[in-house]
């Protein structure tokens, strides 16, 4: 049989409070992985660690900034001083504070967008490498998106951040797979989640989106789990640097 299990195996997953981070970490959790849950603010995550225990499984709650390299730093101390090992890393915090013309985009909008979107992803990685190479290796997943290969209007800087990610994810498992930690990236299409909210109670936008997705509808998180749980379970031990497409046939 095709083993899926995470008994006792410690998963890091960032943006866990709501979307899809938080339909991760409760898949993770199922699996038997020991969650922690990381995000700005402390609030949501309780109530997601609430919904892990009430179905048996274990969470804990650590806030951290991940376009902010000093809390990246604390927050792996305090990993290695409270677990002294890490098996998964999932990169899901991401933001998206502009939606217009690149052209009429200033620095902060950039600025901000790869921060969380690139250079936390990049930190959280390099920290987490060193982690899991004492304990023998692990897995990592970026969560990325299909704009990272076909740019959509209004959300440049974006798709921009999600190339980058997406590059950023082959270039690590090429660097990291001689220490059998895994690096692989899952490219969701349109889902509904806080950032995707605007957008699918406009009708006539979400009119124009669907139609180019041959499933005819969006997405729920529930629905990007499976194939993190493959990429992060011993079903995957041959496959890094690979970038997983749900996405209802938009890209096929």
């Amino acid at each position: 049989m095709v083993n899926f299990s995470l008994e006792n195996r410690i998963a890091l997953i960032t943006g866990a409070s709501r979307g899809i981070g938080e339909a991760i970490a409760m898949t993770l959790s199922e699996y038997g992985a020991r969650c922690i849950l990381v995000s700005r603010q402390t609030q949501g995550l309780e109530k997601v660690k609430a919904k892990i225990e009430q179905k048996g499984g274990q969470a804990d709650v650590l806030a951290c900034h991940t376009g902010n390299l000093a809390q990246i730093n604390d927050l792996f101390v305090e990993i290695d001083n409270s677990y002294g090992r890490l098996d998964i890393l999932i990169n899901n915090a991401a933001t998206s504070p502009y939606f217009g013309d690149m052209v009429n985009a200033d620095e902060k909008a950039w600025d901000k967008t790869n921060d969380v979107n690139l250079k936390g992803p990049f930190f959280m990685i390099q920290h987490a490498a060193g982690l899991m190479e004492k304990s023998g290796g692990g897995a990592i997943v970026n969560v990325a998106s299909i704009n990272g290969v076909r740019p959509v209007p209004f959300q440049g800087i974006y798709s921009i951040t999600k190339a980058g990610l997406i590059s950023m994810t082959k270039a690590f498992a090429k660097e990291l797979a001689a220490k059998n930690i895994r690096v692989n990236a899952l490219l969701p299409g349109l889902t509904e989640t806080h950032f995707s909210e605007a957008l699918i109670q406009n009708k006539q936008i979400y009119a124009f989106a669907v139609q180019q997705i041959p499933m005819g509808r969006h997405a729920q998180p529930d629905e990007m789990t499976g194939a993190v749980l493959y990429l992060v379970s011993d079903a995957a031990s041959f496959t890094t640097g690979a970038c997983l497409i749900c996405d209802g046939g938009m890209l096929a």
